[in-house]
């Protein structure tokens, strides 16, 4: 909790903090309108799918240029850009006039959001080498509690109901507080390392974390992207209802991450792993009972036990022996992304050819081979 005083208290740590709830706060909005926006164009489940596939492929399509610009235009003044290519960029896709242009306005916002990511989380990669002081976690904290915000918008939906002027709302609130934080980071440029190329030889120790990551990283996208769909088709929630599941996820997921360290020092990664699993398999239990409130609840443990998992994966990726840490940390990272993108299209198929349920089963499946995997990564001892 000391990073998180930090934040508060020094605007030099919370400029960039704010950057990472930003990114949130506008996909949690568009998040919670997906059950909307497909009623609207009145597209299939497959057919959103894959939508939400062209957002995520926007997202891969920046991670080879990104770090070249980040580089040549300043970390500090990269992040200042992409929080405002992506306020632009996210009004689109709620006012996207046929399937076309959602499809075409979700790769803009997903490329235009992944820039800021890469972008957000170099810059608090320097600060904290410049200051000596980490906030690294509690920085992904506040992308939760961005989502958190964004969750409690959801009641606006009947108020406004236009989701074009939440959004709108959204953004101005973004970038209002963006500008005023913007001089406290701009200055901040990266210092450029040789990094070693990743070689085939270390991919053996490395591929139990990587099936973890790639199953926990596609479900905790597919619950952001399918919680309110469910809630709507399967629980039949009340509208003001159907942003809920996501909130009570955010919530927790927000908890989840503030504390995470601290608990990790007590039990380990390894273990934090295995509960993580446990409450994950539990929550998706909760939520295939179908009833609405139970299915909330349900939601709200599967974001405490998928809140600090992939961040120890990294932890433990970052200390596989033999491996560099950069090595490490970039393989997993590449393998949950592969789950991120891949999840809502495979998911998507599986909704509209059996059912929700069937999707949310599906993810249950997932959970248990996480906890599976745990269990092999204590008796495998490949960190050092």
């Amino acid at each position: 909790m000391k990073s998180l005083k930090l934040i508060l208290s020094n605007p030099k740590y919370f400029g960039p903090s704010w950057v990472f709830a930003s990114i949130n706060i506008l996909f949690g909005t568009w998040a919670i309108y997906i059950p909307i926006v497909k009623e609207k164009l009145e597209i299939n489940n497959s057919e959103l799918g894959i939508a939400i596939f062209c957002l995520a492929l926007g997202t891969f399509t920046v991670f080879p240029i990104a770090s070249k610009l980040i580089t040549r235009f300043g970390v500090g003044k990269a992040t200042r850009t992409g929080v405002l290519l992506v306020s632009m960029a996210a009004i689109f896709p709620l006012i996207a006039p046929s399937y076309v242009t959602l499809m075409v306005s979700l790769f803009f916002f997903g490329a235009s959001s992944a820039f800021t990511d890469i972008s957000m989380n170099t810059l608090v990669t320097e600060i904290e080498k410049e200051e000596q002081e980490n906030f690294m976690s509690a920085a992904h904290g506040f992308f939760s509690l961005g989502g958190v915000l964004a969750g409690l918008g959801s009641f606006l939906i009947p108020l406004l109901n236009n989701p074009a002027i939440h959004m709108g709302i959204a953004i101005v609130l973004v970038v209002l507080v963006n500008v005023f934080f913007f001089k406290n980071y701009s200055h901040v440029t990266a210092k450029i390392e040789n990094k070693e190329p990743f070689g085939f030889k270390n991919f053996k120790p490395l591929l139990l974390l990587g099936v973890v990551s790639f199953f926990a990283m596609g479900s905790e996208g597919a619950v952001i992207d399918w919680s309110g769909l469910f809630l709507k088709e399967v629980s039949l929630a009340p509208e003001q209802l159907i942003g809920t599941g996501f909130l009570a996820f955010s919530i927790t997921m927000t908890l989840g991450r503030f504390l995470g360290d601290l608990v990790s020092t007590k039990i380990g990664s390894e273990r934090l792993v295995t509960y993580g699993a446990i409450l994950a398999i539990l929550g998706f239990g909760l939520v295939l009972t179908a009833q609405t409130y139970i299915a909330i609840a349900g939601f709200g443990l599967i974001g405490l036990g998928f809140s600090a998992m992939v961040p120890e994966l990294f932890r433990i990726g970052g200390n596989v022996n033999g491996v560099e840490s950069s090595q490490g940390i970039s393989f997993i990272a590449g393998t949950g992304y592969s789950g991120f993108l891949l999840a809502p299209v495979v998911l998507g198929f599986l909704a509209e050819s059996y059912s929700l349920r069937i999707t949310f089963i599906t993810l249950l499946v997932c959970s248990v081979l996480i906890l599976g995997a745990s269990f092999l990564l204590k008796k495998s001892k490949i960190s050092s």
